[in-house]
């Protein structure tokens, strides 16, 4: 009895530890993105509300395990490799033709209250290649 008393606060502890890892995670990918694609930098502001922003198109996003969920609000989560390293970021599958590196330049702007965000589609609904 005490061994696997033990053994589940072992298990409570490793659980604990990787809720915070994962929600660390989470908090640093929010900021101002920025990819080099051919002749011109791209901006991405990834925002603490789930909502992300290329341009004029809004997009809400998902974190699940070491994957990037995207939806533009077409009914459909675009999913994507994902590699975080500081401030750098790294996607891969889902309709890319080869890995894209991003960098944070800086904090997200806030978002204005006009400008909604997409509803998130049910889980799913994924578009796969």
């Amino acid at each position: 009895m005490l061994r696997s008393f033990a053994a589940f606060l072992l298990l409570l502890g490793l659980g604990r530890s990787l809720a915070a890892q994962t929600a660390a995670r989470r908090a640093h990918l929010e900021g101002k993105w920025q990819a080099k694609a051919e002749d011109e930098i791209r901006n991405v502001m990834v925002r603490s509300d789930s909502s992300a922003q290329f341009g004029d198109q809004m997009a809400r996003w998902r974190v699940v395990g070491d994957s990037l969920w995207i939806t533009l609000g077409d009914g459909v989560w675009q999913v994507y490799g994902m590699k975080l390293d500081g401030d750098k970021l790294t996607l891969s599958g889902g309709d890319l033709e080869k890995p894209v590196a991003l960098r944070r330049v800086g904090p997200p702007t806030v978002r204005a209250d006009s400008v909604a965000i997409p509803p998130p589609p049910p889980a799913t609904e994924r578009a796969w290649d």
